[in-house]
């Protein structure tokens, strides 16, 4: 199994460190043809704005959607927003979006960097991974100037959200995952885990 990471800008390196920890063949992905060889994606966490003009600018940009259309892909807090169809407030020309999640992401809902924060959430389908070595049920989640998911399509499925009837923060639609937060910064493996059982081998 080969999983590539989106290595233009954001935390990629802390990803690739994940899966090599899982024993998957990770790969830093810059260029087009790179996609290729790989059976599923990650776009990292990041600067959006900043990635989706690079992704235009390596001539990424449609090979991405190409690729996210059939094989798995995860998008972590900036992957997220790219994966989105539909970001909230964008102005018109706005950033470039991948897309292919049927969502509508508030790009700050929870604010400016200083609003940063950790919670513990609730994700019943990390049951599916879990492990005798893996932390307590709960999943700490980091959030980093982080997005929301605001709006679903009905072949979305909502897999954790914020206590108290709080914000949507993590999706999944088939083969694409969503996470407003950042678990490559955590030490707990079950969402890289995951990600990785929703690959055809």
């Amino acid at each position: 199994m080969k999983i590539g990471v989106l290595a233009l800008q954001g935390a990629f390196r802390e990803h690739i460190l994940k899966l090599q920890a899982l024993g998957v063949d990770a790969r830093e992905i810059r260029l087009p043809e790179q996609l290729n060889a790989l059976d599923a994606l990650i776009i990292p966490g990041g600067e959006s704005t900043t990635m989706g003009k690079l992704a235009v600018a390596f001539g990424l940009l449609e090979p991405l959607r190409d690729f996210t259309r059939t094989r798995p892909a995860w998008g972590t807090c900036a992957g997220l927003i790219l994966l989105a169809d539909r970001a909230a407030r964008q102005k018109k020309g706005g950033q470039p979006l991948i897309g292919g999640l049927d969502i509508t992401v508030d790009r700050n809902y929870f604010g400016r960097q200083v609003d940063s924060f950790e919670a513990d959430l609730d994700v019943p389908a990390l049951a599916e991974v879990a492990r005798p070595e893996d932390p307590s049920s709960a999943f700490h989640a980091i959030f980093i100037r982080a997005p929301a998911v605001v709006e679903m399509g009905p072949g979305v499925q909502a897999l954790a959200r914020l206590p108290e009837d709080g914000p949507i923060v993590a999706v999944r639609q088939g083969h694409l995952l969503g996470t407003a937060f950042h678990p490559e910064l955590s030490d707990d493996l079950r969402f890289h885990r995951y990600f990785v059982s929703m690959i055809d081998r």
